[in-house]
């Protein structure tokens, strides 16, 4: 009778532990499934600035954003530094704005809140443009060079002085290297630190302006042809790529990284390159190629 009453026990205790089991694994399973749900019904809020803007505008309303289950919502915030903070708190869930040194720069002075890139999207040079000059070597002693006050679009465009030959940086130049290491100033060059969405409007108040390529666009002024000097694309210019950046928590989500596979899309790049004459050169690369 009392062996009875032990495995009767037995058979209870295993019972209970059976159906525990079945219950975790069945709140996991909802909890994923609903993650899945929540993936693939959800919009994505995609922050942008500029002509990455028109190009989300566009890319949301595609039709290979609905073959891809992808709903977009685009919205403009034209500050970069408030773009990231949004995007890293999460009103914004993508940014479409930022090369991978202004990300870098980003993360360095905002540890607490990180962002994460998803993957690459272009590249588009940075230009040297001039009102009152043709070429690099015209540009006099003493002239007023206009430079951003940002880290990592100042720091550019230092490199790309460098080399146009008007000065020479320090060795252990990095991506948020200021005018400070400047190792060599031949021209005695004087530097105007700007908003660098300023640039085209103050052409004609300095000798040259360091411009990036959607500011300019924006601006009415080509880099390929406008330019008195423009960066190449090469192994030398990999920082500057273009890149969709998340909050760090995000950097995994399945949902987001399909923005990556949409902007590369062969209709999508067609429209890219014919509104923008080819100087958003696309960059299909893994994130290692940063390494």
């Amino acid at each position: 009778m009392k062996r009875n009453k032990n495995i009767k026990r037995i058979s209870w205790i295993t019972g209970i532990i059976v159906i525990i089991i079945i219950a975790i694994f069945g709140i996991h399973y909802l909890s994923s499934k609903h993650q899945t749900a929540v993936e693939k019904s959800s919009t994505i809020t995609v922050g942008s600035q500029g002509s990455d803007y028109a190009i989300w505008q566009h890319i949301a309303k595609s039709n290979d954003a609905k073959k891809l289950g992808l709903k977009i919502k685009v919205k403009q915030i034209t500050d970069g530094v408030q773009l990231n903070k949004a995007t890293a708190q999460g009103s914004i869930d993508v940014n479409a704005f930022q090369s991978w040194s202004y990300y870098l720069a980003y993360n360095q002075e905002n540890k607490k809140n990180k962002l994460a890139a998803l993957g690459t999207t272009y590249l588009e040079p940075m230009g040297i443009y001039s009102d009152k000059y043709k070429k690099i070597s015209e540009i006099p002693d003493g002239a007023t060079i206009a430079i951003a006050n940002n880290p990592s679009q100042a720091a550019r465009g230092l490199l790309l002085l460098e080399k146009a030959g008007l000065i020479t940086l320090n060795k252990n130049f990095g991506y948020l290297g200021t005018i400070n290491d400047i190792k060599s100033n031949p021209k005695h060059l004087k530097f105007k630190q700007i908003d660098d969405t300023t640039g085209p409007r103050i052409l004609h108040s300095v000798s040259a302006v360091l411009i990036s390529n959607t500011v300019a666009l924006e601006g009415g002024l080509h880099v390929l042809t406008d330019s008195i000097y423009h960066e190449a694309v090469n192994q030398g210019t990999k920082d500057n790529i273009n890149i969709l950046a998340t909050a760090a928590k995000n950097k995994n989500n399945k949902t987001y990284k399909k923005l990556v596979t949409l902007y590369h899309k062969k209709d999508i790049q067609k429209y890219i390159k014919n509104k923008y004459f080819g100087t958003k050169i696309e960059v299909s690369k893994d994130l290692s190629y940063f390494k």
